[in-house]
């Protein structure tokens, strides 16, 4: 057996006793999902706990008095038979009870994954996008996901601890009592199988954690080989070898670690377990000759060698739980670091109301801002203004931090230096619910739902899910009212081809029925940053000449990479190196010959 260093050794259990101070919070949230079936489930294995050491008690009495009957020549007397009913009905009641137990395990596992799942969303939901732009992020995300139901076994295993330890206490306190020595020997017989399964576990705990990032990509490699989307590059571009000799390689990297350390288990663990039987079959040797020498009765023979039976397969359980329930609380760290990350960007105390309506507009004020990680400002000094019912465009080479503009301008982001301000007043200030509701915005990553037709707008403004008069308008303001209209079930057809009879739009389409959201939510303020990527030039100025109109009166910005639609603008702002490089109308800005009439010849000349 290759054993770890003493100091790593030590350190891994110094980490699995740490790792303890997970439960507590997990057994609160058990507790939350299901105090009930709890409490119901904790008074059932009390009872159960005790079953045992009355059926080997019954069993002594039935024997000796068997003997007793036999050594005399007398006939059976009848209380013997009643000990036998007795005997019977517990194990009958043992049978019942140990059925009871198992089905308030499976509804406490419901409640559990059901109550940890809603948390783990609900959490995840309310965290700052920023994280989302760090893969240690992800990881720990995937993490806490998988952790959230994976240990319903560390959760059953407490309520079999608590079971175990009763049972193996009132069967230790008869052998105690018969002789203390013979207690020591079961458990120090066990003891070094224990530490040797610890060991073993902790160990899986590291390798689990350090394959973590390679299972991201293993199963985004098993996504990318049968997706849809990517199902015409595989093909054309030839990527099947490459793929799969790339999921071969790293699924081989996990495969050996793995048989490794199960090999290095099994040898261990073999030899451990030899030491174990070996402290068993020692006891009951000595059990035997004092039976022999006349010390014990046969009744007591059959009790006591059922209660080192029992005792040892309890205790050895007890061990085995307890490991298990450390090693599963080592697991437990990164949901729980996740429920204890808070986000940065939230409402303050009393936070201010939007302004309702907006009169001034927003202001950036000497803003800048990096990525996490990242040693590059994206926007760096930025000062401009986007006056209250200006209809603006946004233009610039990719990466200058136009999406970064739009996510700082919605408070998705804080500026690292400077303002937001929207009237004159921090939008940190404000509530962020409330500023919320009075943005309706429209990326180019926009989500396709797979749910029907009418969830798919409605999630612009959930509460009118059942307006049906009203996602109707929505849909005629975006042209989506045509695309749905030729749907089978129109309105209540499912999107997508993730659920049975679903059906899949165009990349143009499932664009018109997410510009639906936008005008849904009734905005004072309609941000479109480049949603209409998939449409044809006609198609694009279709939709922009429509939201130039139903934007009338309120605070606009889109952004384009087609100058056609560009100059429908009141206001274009050229976005350079971080800063606002040029402002003004297209012909102020085709005048000044500079960054903007350069672009625009050059997408001009694509088109003689």
């Amino acid at each position: 057996m290759r054993m770890a260093e003493p100091d790593q050794f030590w350190k891994s259990w110094r980490e699995r006793l740490t790792a303890l101070r997970n439960v507590p919070p997990v057994l609160r949230i058990v507790w939350q999902s299901g105090p009930v079936v709890v409490t119901l489930g904790l008074i059932f294995r009390l009872i159960t706990s005790l079953v045992p050491i009355a059926a080997l008690w019954i069993t002594k009495l039935i024997i000796d008095g068997i003997v007793h009957a036999i050594s005399s020549q007398q006939p059976v007397p009848t209380s013997l038979w009643w000990l036998v009913a007795v005997e019977f009905g517990i194990a009958i009641f043992g049978s019942v009870l140990n059925r009871i137990i198992d089905f308030l395990d499976a509804l406490l596992a419901d409640k559990y994954t059901r109550y940890v799942s809603i948390k783990v969303m609900q959490h995840a939901a309310g965290l700052d996008l920023i994280a989302y732009e760090d893969p240690v992020f992800y990881d720990r995300l995937e993490r806490a996901r998988v952790q959230a139901t994976d240990r319903l076994g560390m959760i059953q295993s407490i309520g079999r601890l608590v079971q175990q330890v009763i049972t193996a206490g009132s069967l230790s306190l008869t052998i105690l009592l018969f002789s203390p020595w013979l207690l020591l020997l079961l458990i120090a017989g066990l003891l070094p199988a224990f530490l040797g399964e610890s060991h073993f576990a902790f160990l899986g705990y590291a390798r689990n954690f350090r394959q973590t990032p390679i299972r991201r990509e293993l199963d985004y490699l098993r996504v990318l080989g049968g997706s849809r989307e990517a199902a015409k590059e595989l093909k054309l571009f030839g990527l099947k070898d490459f793929l799969i000799e790339r999921f071969t390689r790293l699924s081989d990297t996990i495969y050996h670690e793995n048989v490794d350390l199960a090999r290095r288990r099994l040898i261990a663990g073999s030899f451990l377990s030899m030491i174990g039987t070996a402290g068993y079959y020692s006891a009951y040797v000595y059990v035997i000759w004092r039976t022999v020498t006349g010390s014990l009765s046969i009744g007591t023979l059959t009790f006591l060698t059922g209660a080192i039976v029992q005792a040892s397969a309890n205790i050895q359980q007890i061990f085995s739980t307890l490991s298990s329930i450390a090693d599963q609380a080592l697991f437990l760290t990164d949901l729980l670091a996740f429920f204890e990350m808070r986000p940065t960007i939230r409402s303050k105390p009393n936070g201010l109301p939007a302004p309702r309506p907006i009169w001034r507009g927003f202001e950036f004020r000497n803003v800048s801002f990096r990525y996490p990680g990242a040693s590059r400002l994206v926007l760096n000094g930025l000062n401009v203004t986007l006056r209250a019912g200006e209809r603006v465009a946004l233009v610039g080479e990719n990466g200058e931090g136009k999406t970064t503009l739009v996510k700082l301008m919605t408070r998705l982001y804080d500026p690292v230096e400077g303002q937001v301000l929207l009237d004159g007043v921090d939008l940190r200030e404000y509530s962020l619910e409330d500023l919320y509701r009075e943005i309706g915005v429209i990326f180019q990553d926009f989500m396709r739902y797979e749910m029907t037709a009418r969830e798919n707008i409605a999630v612009g403004r959930v509460a009118e899910i059942d307006n049906l008069p009203l996602l109707q308008i929505a849909a005629d303001k975006s042209m989506a009212d045509e695309v749905i209209g030729k749907l089978p079930r129109e309105y209540e057809q499912m999107l997508g081809r993730r659920f049975e009879s679903g059906v899949d739009l165009s990349g143009g389409e499932w664009q018109k029925v997410a510009l639906a959201r936008a005008y849904l939510r009734d905005a004072q303020v309609l941000i479109l940053d480049e949603p209409t990527a998939a449409l044809d030039a006609r198609s694009e100025f279709e939709v922009f000449q429509r939201f130039a109109e139903l934007t009338d009166g309120k605070t606009a910005l889109f952004i384009s990479h087609r100058f056609s639609t560009v100059r429908m603008a009141q206001r274009i702002l050229v976005l350079e190196k971080g800063r606002i490089a040029e402002d003004g109308s297209h012909d102020q800005l085709l005048s000044l010959g500079g960054r903007y009439a350069e672009m625009f010849e050059m997408q001009a000349a694509s088109y003689r």
